[in-house]
C-alpha cells in the first residue's frame, strides 16, 4: 500500500489523532501563557521572584520528558492528565524569561511618561508596558507552542492523546506491512501542526502589535 493510500484508508483515525494532538497543545500553551506571563509580571519588579521562576522552569526543562509524565501518573493517572501537565510545565520558561525581559527592557521614559499622567500601576501596566512588550511575550509562546508540540508526541507512552501513538506504533513494528507508513503519517502531521500554529502565531503578532512597533521588512 502506498502512503497515499494508506492516508486516505485512515483519514478517520489520524485526522482525530491530529486534531487531538492540537487540543491538548492548545489547551497546555493557553495554561502556560496565562500563568506565566502572570509569574513574569511579579517577577519584573522583584529580584527574587524572578531568579526563582526562572530557575524553576529551567530545571523542569532538565527532566526528560517520559520520566516526567511516569511520574505524573500515580497523581493524574494515564491519558490527558498527564500529558497536560506536562506540556504546561515545559512551556513555562521561554514565556516566564521573554515576560520579564520584555517588561524590563522598556524605555524608563516611556514608563514615567505614564506615571507622570497620574496611571495607577495596573493601568500602566494594562494600557503601557504590557502592549509595549507584547511582541516579546508573544514570541516566547510561540517558541514554546513549537516546543511543546513535539514533546506531546511523547505522551503516547503515558496512553496520552495525539500522533505520537501513530508513530511509535509504526516503529514498534518496523519491517512489517504499513508500519513505515505510520511511522510516516505521524510525523508528517506533527510537522503540519506546527507549521499551523505557526502560521497562526504570525497572524495574531500582526493582528495584536501596535503599528509603530511592527517589524518593517
Amino acid at each position: 500500500m502506498s502512503f497515499g493510500e494508506y492516508v486516505i484508508s485512515r483519514w478517520d483515525t489520524l485526522s482525530l489523532a491530529a486534531a487531538e494532538h492540537a487540543l491538548v497543545v492548545a489547551i497546555a500553551i493557553a495554561l502556560a501563557a496565562l500563568i506565566g506571563v502572570g509569574v513574569g509580571i511579579l517577577g519584573h519588579g522583584s529580584p527574587r521572584v524572578r531568579e526563582t521562576s526562572i530557575a524553576a522552569a529551567a530545571a523542569i526543562l532538565t527532566v526528560p520528558s517520559l520520566a516526567l509524565m511516569t511520574l505524573l501518573i500515580p497523581l493524574t493517572g494515564l491519558g490527558w492528565g498527564s500529558t497536560l501537565i506536562s506540556l504546561t510545565v515545559y512551556a513555562f520558561l521561554p514565556i516566564i524569561r521573554n515576560t520579564v525581559t520584555g517588561l524590563r527592557g522598556l524605555d524608563a521614559a516611556t514608563v514615567e511618561a505614564g506615571r507622570g499622567m497620574g496611571l495607577s500601576r495596573l493601568r500602566l501596566l494594562a494600557q503601557v508596558q504590557l502592549p509595549l512588550a507584547w511582541p516579546l511575550i508573544l514570541t516566547g509562546i510561540r517558541i514554546s507552542t513549537q516546543m511543546i508540540i513535539g514533546i506531546a508526541a511523547i505522551a503516547a507512552f503515558v496512553d496520552g492523546p495525539g500522533l505520537g501513538n501513530q508513530i511509535f506504533e509504526g516503529l514498534s513494528r518496523l519491517g512489517s506491512v504499513n508500519s513505515l507508513n505510520a511511522t510516516l503519517a505521524g510525523t508528517l502531521g506533527v510537522v503540519v501542526i506546527a507549521v499551523l500554529f505557526d502560521l497562526f502565531f504570525f497572524a495574531v503578532r500582526h493582528l495584536t502589535t501596535p503599528r509603530g512597533l511592527r517589524v518593517r521588512p
